[in-house]
């Protein structure tokens, strides 16, 4: 096997670049994305009035811009193509998928309706195919609860209370313009079950929600933070000081306002006319022995509890990947409690029972995984981009270093080198329309040209269906 002949494949891979000390020359990498439009969280997760955190697009169309690189959009794998079928044609394989569930908080009440994921609700309004008909009820009442402390749930908040004008100048759909517009939402409390200094979210998330004209913040309670806050670490003491200064306008005066509420669980959700109408949390409190004031400091239950008015809920507690299909056909556990791909920290596969010696673990030849899928849904887009261009350094030094891959370097096990090219037939049999890059491009520029009209930078195809269409157009 020679660097000239290595085939790479990188699933719904949303950023990578090359940051490879000693590069893999002539290496050919294909990027197999389920939908015919690439970026992923980039384009259906990002909030759409923070533009500037999907820069990192320039760097994709930097690679994308490489003769070896391939683009293969609108192909499902482990449904279109499977596992066992790529194998022969790949050097290695890059699972990067992300992660594609919710996590439950497992109480009664969670499934009635006008209670939402926000992983849906996030989806809808930045136009992804799955969520497109989810036609959220933001007309039942006045108050929105979400469930979590994490950016995620900030997001959701701020989409809810952000004035409908000031959001159609981004890429939000005009589907959830049309909705937003109609919604009767005056006050959205933000539930988490520790206290703030435990909270995930950023301090710029909760700096732009002190910031929407006319929101007010409903005051926190300060002994909520030491009485000197300088004594906190540096993130957590400038999280203290924009939540302490709080806004000028108080929520009896203005329109609009939003709280955070701490060291509550929730218990249940319960309906009136079988729609979401309040939420009952138990209380929590530290445990003796927290210390209140760490970051991972410790809760526990109370005998209290108390009921919120809720209109509509929202539930922000996590993601969770899934293993493909096939997964289990290339000798690939999969932690379904974790929702990840076990593997060495660096990305490698490993299996429980293939090392060698008396060792129980081992690498899985030729398997890598990066992103959520690698650690869990957590960090920002910056981060995973870090941890892909980690993934990207660990294949570049197992090849230099004669490790072995997928296939044996001769006989009848070698790998074909052949790649996407290999499989492309056998997928177009079974009716599915493959995309390359060029495609992607056209109805990135049918989309931009929707947007000129409505004075934005693009309005998104709402389906599949709409993305093909207009290609044929």
């Amino acid at each position: 096997m020679t660097a000239s002949s290595s085939k790479w494949s990188f699933f719904n891979m949303h950023t990578f670049r090359q940051q490879i000390q000693t590069p893999v020359q002539d290496a050919v990498i294909d990027m197999y994305e389920q939908l015919p439009v690439p970026y992923g969280l980039v384009r259906f997760g990002v909030a759409p009035d923070h533009p500037e955190v999907k820069n990192c697009q320039d760097t994709f169309e930097e690679v994308a811009r490489s003769s070896r690189f391939h683009y293969v959009g609108n192909v499902r794998v482990g449904h279109d193509v499977e596992l066992s079928q790529m194998k022969p044609h790949y050097d290695a394989i890059l699972f990067s998928y992300g992660a594609s569930e919710d996590r439950k908080l497992g109480i009664p009440g969670e499934e009635l309706p006008g209670v939402y994921s926000a992983r849906e609700f996030v989806g809808w309004y930045n136009g992804l195919p799955e969520f497109q008909d989810l036609s959220p009820q933001l007309q039942a009442g006045g108050q929105a609860v979400v469930i979590g402390q994490g950016n995620v749930a900030l997001d959701v908040a701020r989409i809810l209370l952000t004035p409908v004008d000031t959001l159609r100048e981004t890429d939000i759909t005009e589907k959830a313009i049309q909705t937003l517009s109609e919604s009767r939402v005056r006050s959205v409390r933000v539930v988490g079950r520790r206290g703030p200094v435990q909270a995930a979210f950023t301090v710029k998330e909760a700096r732009e929600l002190m910031h929407i004209p006319p929101v007010a913040f409903e005051p926190i309670d300060p002994s909520l933070y030491p009485s000197d806050i300088k004594k906190l670490p540096r993130v957590q003491k400038r999280i203290a000081e924009v939540l302490l200064k709080g806004t000028k306008l108080t929520p009896q005066g203005t329109p609009r306002s939003w709280a955070l509420e701490f060291l509550k669980a929730p218990t249940s959700m319960n309906a009136d006319s079988d729609q979401v109408s309040s939420i009952t949390f138990k209380h929590q409190r530290f445990a003796p022995d927290a210390n209140p004031f760490d970051k991972s400091a410790r809760v526990v239950p109370t005998d209290e509890e108390s009921t919120l008015v809720a209109s509509l809920a929202f539930r922000s507690v996590g993601y969770k990947s899934t293993a493909l299909v096939g997964l289990s056909d290339l000798g690939v556990p999969f932690d379904s409690k974790m929702g990840v791909i076990p593997n060495d920290i660096h990305g490698r596969v490993i299996s429980p029972s293939i090392g060698p010696g008396n060792l129980t673990a081992g690498h899985v030849h030729g398997l890598y995984c990066a992103g959520w899928v690698k650690r869990g849904p957590t960090g920002v887009i910056a981060s995973t981009m870090q941890d892909a261009f980690t993934s990207a350094d660990v294949i570049a030094h197992d090849w230099h270093a004669d490790v072995p891959f997928l296939n044996d370097a001769s006989g009848d096990n070698g790998s074909t080198g052949l790649g996407w090219d290999g499989v492309k037939e056998q997928v177009i049999a079974r009716g599915v329309r493959p995309l390359g890059w060029a495609e992607w491009k056209r109805i990135d520029e049918a989309e931009r040209e929707r947007g000129k009209s409505k004075g934005k930078e693009r309005e998104k195809f709402g389906s599949v269906k709409e993305m093909l269409a207009a290609l044929d157009a």
